[in-house]
This record gives C-alpha cells, structure tokens and sequence, in this order.
C-alpha cells in the first residue's frame, strides 16, 4: 500500500485554509454543516452537498453554498470532505453514486489525484477499506474522525486523529485546522479511527462509572456536590466528571442542567462503543469493561435515551437501582 501519497500542489504552496481551492463536503448534517460552514467563513470556494433538503436548508442559512448533486460539488474540487452517518454510506458514496441517482460514486466523478478526506467515525476497517478504494482510483485518501461534538464543530475547537501519509496529512491541515483546534497524526490509514474508537470507549466507560460512583453516593447519603468536590480533586477526576457532569449543579455548563439535551447523544455513543466492540472482536483482546460498556449504551439507546445526552444514562442507572432488593437498611454496618 502506497504510504507517501502524491506530492500535492497544496501541500507545497498553501498559506492558509483559502489557499486548498476547490472543496466538496458530502453530509450536511448536525456534524457537517458547522464544520462546512467554518470553512466558508475562512475563505474556502466549498460547495456542500446533502440528500436531505432539511439539512440543505439548514446547511445553506448557516452560510454554506449548495451544490445540486454530488457530481456538481466535486466537479474540479481538490479536496472532497466526507462527513456521513456509517461506514457503508461512506463506501456506497465513494463507489456507489454519492448523489443517489445511480450514477457512478464520488471517486468516478472526482479529477485524478483529488485528496478525499474522510471525517465520519466508520470501523478501523472500513476506513481501510475507502483508503484502499480511493487509491485503487487514482485518488489518495486520509481518515479524519473528529472528537467534541456539535458545539466543538460550531465553535471551530473539534479534534481531529489522522491517519495517512505524511503528504497527505499536510495538505489537509490548513483546512482541518479552519475546523478545529487541535489535529493529531495518529500514524497511516485507518489509525485515525484507530484513535478514535479507543478514546471513546474510554469516554463511555468513565461516564458509566461515574454515573454509578454518584447514584451509589447519593444511596449512601453523600451529596452530589461533596462527592464532586472530592472526586474532581482526586485520583476520581476525569472528563467525564469534571466537564460533562452527569448530575446538575456542580458544572453549570453540563448537559445534566438542560434535561441532559445532548451533547453527544447515547445513540452516537451506543455507535461508538459498537465500533470498539467490533474491533474488540477482530483483534481479540480482553476488554471486558468496553464490552460491557457497549451493551449497557446499546440498552439504553434503544429507547428515549437515544436522543439524550450520553450521561444520562445515569438516569438509567437510577432506575434500575430502584428495583434492586437492598439488603440490610442503608447506615448499619456489617455485625
């Protein structure tokens, strides 16, 4: 597999994001619009597209120019962003007619040697499989999962983990670093998501242990802000905690004061943890936390919880706390 890429025009003579001409960003959604629009607003010719007219319609008052079809946006583009929901949308879309109407997929319809960029969080494998696909085209390819949600790609402050060549990397930066705050080369194809899967199953199990640490707390008769104010100043602090507080009051920006309005919502978690288990299974390791972690948020996403907050699941944990026999009554210790 080719790990140096063309040499990119871009690469060697661009200044600033502006300077990447022509970009197409295929998916517009809660994710991709933002993130197309930060583009726009640095100077970027970008021409979005999206199957959805909901999210064309959004995408378009927020400032992003609309394309009609896919072929139309990657026509003489020299980057094309993708941002879609799963790894088999993003190879129908490379292979299979990005616009939907059956015509050949965005590889066909893109000039030799475009630089497609792939931001969506697909399997460790499938990114490998588009980066394969990509280069068998003619094209070159990086993988590019980002990390903080729809306020970070509101705010211009996500995080980026990349994997691909060097060159190639380079040449995206300018333009990921419009979008972002923060952009790490996590080393060749398909590493990004590499990245990305394992921080996000330590990301789901750290937020279900804390939910856990404070129904526990709560049923022992510790209050919430006491056992924040002890967690977060010791060996207990994480993220989790001290930035997406499960429980109202002790970080006021949290998504637990909004009626846990996400966010990052339990569905995308639950997808997340998915793809850790998968890659749990294809490698063989022993990681019994993750996997549990996956079945605990594939539970709770299967009903109201899915479009919730992902610390919600504290609310779950609460619940089923309710209906567990408790032996002995709370304050009388073992005799």
């Amino acid at each position: 597999m080719n790990q140096q890429g063309a040499s990119g025009a871009v690469g060697e003579t661009a200044s600033g994001p502006a300077a990447a001409g022509p970009v197409a960003f295929i998916g517009l959604g809660h994710m991709g619009a933002p993130m197309a629009a930060n583009l726009a607003r640095a100077g970027v010719d970008v021409r979005g597209f999206d199957l959805s007219a909901e999210a064309v319609a959004h995408a378009r008052e927020a400032g992003v120019p609309i394309a009609a079809t896919a072929a139309e946006a990657v026509a003489g583009a020299r980057v094309v962003i993708t941002m879609l929901p799963v790894g088999r949308h993003v190879i129908d879309a490379y292979t299979g007619g990005g616009d939907g109407s059956g015509d050949a997929g965005l590889l066909a319809m893109a000039a030799p040697g475009t630089l497609f960029v792939e931001c969506s969080t697909i399997a460790v494998d499938d990114a490998r499989k588009a980066h394969e696909r990509a280069l068998a085209a003619g094209h070159r390819n990086i993988d590019a999962p980002v990390s903080g949600g729809v306020m970070g790609a509101e705010a211009a402050t996500l995080a980026f983990m990349v994997g691909g060549a060097d060159v190639d990397v380079a040449e995206a930066r300018p333009l990921l670093e419009a979008m972002g705050r923060r952009i790490v080369h996590c080393g060749g194809p398909g590493l990004g998501q590499a990245a990305k899967v394992c921080n996000n199953m330590i990301l789901g199990v750290s937020m279900i242990a804390v939910s856990e640490a404070f129904v526990l707390g709560e049923r022992l008769g510790l209050s919430n802000d006491a056992l924040f104010e002890v967690a977060a100043n010791a060996s207990g602090q994480c993220w989790a905690l001290t930035t997406n507080c499960p429980v109202p009051g002790p970080v006021p920006a949290s998504p637990a004061n909004r009626d846990y309005q996400p966010g990052f919502a339990s569905a995308l978690m639950a997808k997340d943890l998915d793809l850790a288990a998968q890659a749990i299974a294809s490698t063989g390791v022993h990681a019994e936390a993750g996997s549990l972690a996956a079945q605990i948020y594939a539970r709770f996403a299967e009903g109201d919880g899915a479009m919730r907050d992902f610390s919600a699941i504290i609310t779950d944990i609460r619940e089923r706390s309710l209906t567990t026999e408790v032996s002995g009554e709370r304050g009388e210790g073992a005799s």
